[in-house]
């Protein structure tokens, strides 16, 4: 089981990345998939996760309307669309599977099944 987690980058204040996070060795619409951001010298926090069907997504307060979660079942992936960049949103991006019931709330650290390795997003002039 894998989930690779690429789209990182450089990208200037009010940018735009997209990030993915591939699924293998797992059908990724039988877990509620998220993504978790950790910042320099700060703890792990969830950011946004998406139900298995797709329908239901939840967003972290702070990133509600610059980011836009979404699943792609032709390819097994979930992407993470983010405008309006800001330097606080600089920190290395992980993806993450939970095969338990969807929750309108950020996922747990403590409820991801597995993990993918993380992508460095850098906001910065």
């Amino acid at each position: 089981v894998q989930l690779q987690a690429s789209g990182g980058g450089l990208v200037q204040p009010g940018g735009y990345l997209v990030l993915s996070c591939a699924a293998s060795g797992i059908s990724s619409d039988y877990y509620v998939i998220g993504w978790f951001r950790q910042a320099p010298g700060k703890e792990r926090e969830g950011v946004a996760c998406i139900s298995k069907s797709g329908n239901s997504v939840y967003y972290k307060d702070s990133v509600k309307g610059r980011f836009t979660i979404s699943r792609d079942k032709l390819t097994n992936t979930v992407n993470l669309h983010m405008s309006s960049l800001k330097s606080e949103d600089t920190a290395i991006y992980f993806c993450a599977a939970n095969r338990g019931a969807y929750r309108p709330t950020t996922m747990g650290a403590n409820e991801v099944d597995y993990w993918g390795q993380g992508t460095l997003v850098t906001v910065s002039s």
